[in-house]
């Protein structure tokens, strides 16, 4: 049988799922395994390394009995990223991994900012100082856990250490890389002088090669686990969310990706670099070009937040709608602007604009008249309008109009939430044909490097397709304009001192 299948796998940070993609890009089989989230203090979130690699053994050895170990061409993986874990010569795991967002490292933060200064970080590595980079837990371990900074053989990121399990090679790939705010982005390879000026070695870290470059091949030890034939090619994957981007086609200028999952991530295409701080810049799935990249840590995450705290008893309802379903058809029935409930929604901190740790929600503009379906909403605006401010500076600063979103996530099958987006954006919204966007980047990539396509932009173009647009509503985009422009943007500059305060008063003293 001919090899025409290829294998993407997303290592996520709730699960590893492995899909078998052909040349359109369809789904042809997939399996999921899922690992355990570590927190030992509020707000820390570790895994441990060693369940990445069992769940990627076990959801490929699935898909691999499902589809038959012939028909595999090659394989590449996408992941989470900024979750590192240090190894030893024997690449097993000194501590648990370090997720992206874990919050602990608040003090190394602004140790960075107050040695570099955050404009010369940002122009050097693309990212601000920001809790959910490596960077500053890798400051964290040098001074509360400095024997496994002395242990360790290699910082490894996801992709790094999956590689070096099933190939045996001690590589990753760029964009896979980049994200963990030690690399110079002009240069395409680790920032040394800064790596070494916060007292680590650069052979800490392992070489850089480019996405779709094969890395290394399966060998006799991961073929037995994984079910993969011995000599299948790894390929040089990318972080999640630049992965996304790949699976959405985002390959030039005019459109964008969203993607409305655990975390909401919308980027651009750049062929050139560009840093500035209402954005972050991470290295493109095409080797060559950037992504202009906007990140909020809340995106589902805080409308399941939402739901499990204030809609839990919908669950219990004997009714063929999810509790999420109830509430989007009551908030469906209200007017634009949660009649006056406005929310800024970072529960999760903010990076850009702000790069601010400290960080919190704010809600605004309750009176007795509002019910939950007006808070589920405001999520859903809020979200949004985040989406808007840093969308609006990434085509200022590169001069590239933005006119289409293409959505995927999970967030993306609610109706409502992709009307909002277009109705506050203004801009046209469309429905990836699949939630697997991430995944199918991954695929993208093997697949040009089985050979399939001459590039890796004929291979997103072969393998992407859309589904459903909404576009805006003049009148309703007209209300949220307005909202936007003269609330929305105002709010957290106005109340920033005040936030950082009550975080530093209640909450700064477990860093």
């Amino acid at each position: 049988m001919s090899k025409d299948l290829v294998i993407g796998v997303d290592s996520s940070t709730t699960a590893c799922k492995a899909i078998a993609w052909d040349r359109q890009g369809k789904a042809v089989a997939q399996s999921r395994s899922t690992f355990d989230l570590i927190s030992p203090h509020p707000n820390w979130y570790e895994q441990r390394a060693e369940d990445w690699w069992t769940a990627l053994a076990e959801s490929l050895r699935t898909l691999v009995a499902q589809v038959g170990a012939d028909r595999i061409a090659a394989i590449s993986l996408t992941h989470q990223r900024e979750s590192f874990a240090p190894v030893d010569e024997r690449c097993q795991p000194i501590r648990n991994g370090i997720l992206w967002v874990d919050d602990r490292s608040h003090k190394q933060v602004a140790e960075l900012d107050k040695r570099f200064g955050s404009d010369w970080l940002h122009d050097l590595t693309g990212k601000g100082p920001s809790t959910k980079q490596s960077l500053p837990k890798l400051l964290w371990l040098q001074e509360f856990e400095p024997e496994v900074v002395k242990r360790t053989y290699k910082f490894l990121d996801v992709h790094a250490f999956l590689v070096q399990r099933l190939t045996g090679q001690w590589v990753t790939s760029l964009p896979s890389a980049d994200p963990m705010g030690v690399v110079d982005m002009r240069k395409g390879d680790w920032a040394t002088d800064l790596i070494e000026k916060i007292g680590l070695r650069p052979d800490q870290f392992v070489p850089i090669k480019m996405p779709g470059e094969v890395l290394g091949e399966v060998n006799a030890d991961a073929a037995k686990l994984t079910g993969l034939p011995v000599g299948t090619p790894v390929v040089g994957g990318a972080g999640d969310g630049q992965s996304a981007g790949l699976g959405a086609n985002i390959t030039g200028p005019g459109r964008a990706y969203l993607n409305l999952g655990t975390a909401m991530v919308s980027g651009a295409h750049s062929d050139h670099y560009v840093a500035d701080k209402a954005f972050r810049t991470l290295c493109s799935p095409i080797a060559g070009a950037f992504v202009p990249e906007m990140v909020l840590g809340g995106g589902t995450f805080t409308v399941s937040w939402f739901v499990e705290n204030f809609g839990s008893d919908l669950t219990g309802l004997k009714l063929p709608l999810s509790a999420e379903e109830l509430l989007e058809a009551a908030a469906a029935k209200l007017p634009p602007g949660s009649l006056g409930l406005m929310l800024v929604p970072y529960w999760n901190g903010v990076m850009p604009p702000y790069w601010d740790p400290a960080a919190t929600g704010i809600t605004v503009g309750w009176t007795g008249a509002h019910r939950r379906e007006h808070f589920y909403r405001a999520i859903l605006e809020g979200i949004a309008y985040e989406h808007r401010l840093s969308m609006d500076r990434i085509e200022k600063a590169t001069g590239q109009s933005l006119d289409e979103f293409i959505l995927m996530g999970g967030g993306s099958r609610s109706a409502l939430w992709c009307q909002i987006v277009a109705d506050i954006s203004g801009k046209k919204v469309t429905r990836s044909s699949t939630t697997e966007a991430t995944n199918l980047g991954s695929g993208i990539l093997a697949a040009y490097a089985a050979g399939w396509y001459p590039s890796v932009r004929e291979a997103a173009a072969a393998m992407t397709s859309t589904e459903r647009s909404f576009l805006p509503d003049e009148k309703t985009h007209a209300i949220y304009d307005r909202l936007f422009n003269e609330v929305f943007v105002n709010l957290f500059p106005a109340l920033q001192t005040s936030i950082d305060r009550l975080t530093q008063l209640t909450y700064g003293g477990q860093q």
